[in-house]
């Protein structure tokens, strides 16, 4: 490492004031706090890590977070639909559960599903997202077996003046969308505060036909899927000049999503996602530095069928609504024990809790980690080592670590090398859900699922160009499921193995910035059963992506090209998934100081397909912005 653990450290620890400092620091490497829960620069990090900037999203110009992250190395996902319809993230091949997901340090996802809600995340309230691929347990406790995801909110920035700012969308579809905001600072205090919405009257989500509609989504319901969400989001700090900082972040995204249904099920639900954060950060010596951290997330949830609450309408349903909710609070400690070498050790906590109309058996957990991290830099070689310990009041003690080891060529030619193990509990919907029309919905004799995983890597930085390669494997025990073929119940695989090679290569050639991706996998079945040698549902083998943009002055012009194999819908492989390629178009116009018109055609070629069976994605669609931002040069 060029500048010293202790530096970094003591500069860099809390995301706000990276923020506050971004304006300053552009041509610098990014910096990542995710990786080891200190803030490094990327180079520096011994994992897969990839980052999405503001710049990046204004350029792209996704509809969603499914969009922007989709192809990126490792990550797919599945959609039961359109815009706002639930989403299924699967980062190196793990279930839809075995990725982290936090929003400004705090840990959110429903507590029943155990699922992130990432659809309902708006991209205009977003700063930063951190990707970081590979097992994170032995840091952050359960359910990073296959990485953290880590999303940052719009921030103030130092310049001394009040900033306004404001985007509006139309599109195809009837899609509406505004977002205004205000932030400022000085080199003390930053703040944002930004209010936003979407409205779609979507398409029907469920493939119809005269036997398709009931084998697939068990209903006819040919209506549009529409889609509304209202959001808000806040964050403020101060930093004293002795380097104390308090920070606080606040978001709120109220989602009401229509979907293929029946006065059974439902066809409407009310969605809200609310994170909220505080942190105190401060240097007792010179060589130690104190985080403390608190928060809490909510996931709340109500269904409706033709605007009447459901379990009014329907009053023998085991669902009408939802309310999970996580408190959260950490104590961080980091301490410089020499030049380049970092001892990080530190206690979390947290609290899950669940108030439903669903009479659950158990609505309570709690765990409590205790965890620490040594980095060091000794000439050519970099070492990081991680242990965590956790007690479940649910499942006990759970104990798992990491060794990472970095090796330094000429040329900026890096290996890397790593080992980590990390778990999962089953949630409360896996263990608790009662029986459905007296059917089984749960099984309260899961396991906890354990995995190991080894991973290399080369990557290297030329000039303009750069290029990154990992090969991993992962091998998991008491993989969890649902199938079609069990009712959905969830079951343990007593072993699964998911090998894979991940590429990068970027360049800028003579004005255009070029990147792509792609990834190989074989997430597999290899409990020796019926279903040995099957691939894990909905995980397609071979993905990839290609971004190609370029400025011309006040104009620029891009495209995203991807393209995914096969994947299968159940565990037996019996409902195929056939692969598909998509090709998005971009353009925008710098017209005047802080304004720009963006215009986007995704799907360019309108292919059909489907990353859930029986359920549709969007066709050619469209989308022209008007954004207004200080930032835009």
């Amino acid at each position: 490492m060029k500048k010293s653990l202790l530096t970094v450290a003591l500069l860099g620890c809390t995301m706000a004031a990276q923020a506050a400092d971004q304006n300053n620091a552009t041509s610098l490497d990014p910096v990542v706090v995710t990786a080891t829960r200190t803030a490094i620069t990327v180079d520096d990090a011994l994992s897969s890590v990839s980052v999405i900037t503001r710049a990046d999203i204004e350029r792209l110009q996704p509809a969603s977070v499914i969009d922007l992250l989709t192809g990126l190395p490792g990550v797919t996902f599945t959609q039961s639909g359109g815009m706002g319809q639930q989403s299924s993230l699967f980062l190196r091949g793990t279930n839809s559960t075995h990725t982290l997901v936090l929003i400004d340090g705090v840990r959110i996802g429903s507590v029943t599903a155990g699922l992130a809600s990432l659809e309902q995340i708006p991209v205009e309230q977003i700063e930063r997202i951190e990707i970081v691929r590979g097992p994170r347990s032995s840091l952050y406790g359960a359910d990073a077996i296959g990485g953290v995801v880590q999303i940052f909110t719009r921030h103030g920035h130092a310049d001394g003046g009040i900033a306004p700012s404001m985007s509006m969308t139309t599109g195809s579809h009837g899609l509406f969308g505004g977002q205004a905001g205000l932030s400022g600072g000085d080199e003390h205090a930053w703040y944002n505060l930004s209010l936003g919405g979407e409205y779609t009257s979507g398409f029907p989500g469920c493939r119809m036909g005269a036997a398709e509609a009931f084998a697939g989504c068990f209903v006819d319901d040919p209506r549009d899927d529409a889609y509304r969400n209202w959001n808000g989001a806040a964050n403020a700090g101060y930093r004293w000049d002795s380097g104390t900082e308090l920070t606080f972040t606040w978001l709120r995204s109220k989602n009401d999503v229509e979907y293929a249904g029946s006065p059974y099920g439902g066809n409407d639900a009310v969605n809200e996602q609310r994170v909220a954060g505080a942190r105190l950060s401060f240097s007792p010596l010179d060589s130690w530095k104190v985080t403390l951290n608190a928060g809490q997330s909510r996931d709340l949830a109500t269904t409706y069928y033709q605007g009447t609450y459901y379990g009014q309408y329907y009053p023998f349903a085991q669902t009408g609504h939802s309310n999970s909710r996580r408190n959260q609070a950490s104590w961080q400690n980091d301490i410089a024990l020499a030049a380049n070498q970092l001892l990080t050790v530190g206690v979390d906590y947290q609290q899950e809790h669940v108030d439903s109309s669903t009479g659950y058996l158990a609505s309570k957990r709690n765990d409590t980690g205790t965890y620490a991290q040594y980095l060091g830099t000794f000439g050519r070689n970099e070492l990081q080592l991680s242990a965590r310990h956790d007690d479940d009041s649910q499942y006990g003690g759970h104990d798992t670590g990491a060794l990472a080891w970095g090796y330094r060529f000429d040329h900026d030619l890096r290996l890397l090398a790593s080992y980590g193990t990390a778990f999962h509990a089953p949630t409360f919907n896996d263990l608790y859900y009662p029986p459905y029309y007296g059917m089984p919905s749960a099984n309260p004799d899961l396991k906890p699922e354990k995995s190991r995983s080894g991973e290399l890597g080369l990557n290297q930085k030329l000039g303009s160009w750069n290029w990154a390669l990992n090969a991993y494997q992962t091998d998991i025990d008491q993989l969890i499921l649902l199938d079609p073929s069990q009712n959905y119940v969830p079951f343990n695989v007593s072993q699964a193995r998911i090998r894979g090679l991940e590429g990068q290569l970027g360049a800028n050639l003579g004005g255009w910035q070029v990147q792509g991706y792609l990834t190989l996998q074989q997430p597999k079945n290899d409990d020796g059963g019926a279903n040995n040698g099957k691939l894990l549902p909905r995980r397609p083998e071979r993905t990839a992506r290609i971004d190609i943009d370029r400025r011309f002055g006040a104009f620029g012009v891009g495209t995203t090209w991807y393209a995914a194999g096969k994947s299968y819908d159940d565990a037996a492989n019996l409902h195929r998934l056939g692969g598909y390629g998509t090709l998005a178009l971009r353009a925008s116009w710098h017209f005047a100081p802080g304004w720009q018109v963006e215009g986007r055609v995704a799907n360019a070629f309108d292919h059909d397909y489907e990353t859930v069976y029986y359920y549709n994605q969007p066709g050619r669609t469209w989308s022209l912005t008007l954004r207004y931002s200080p930032a835009l040069h």
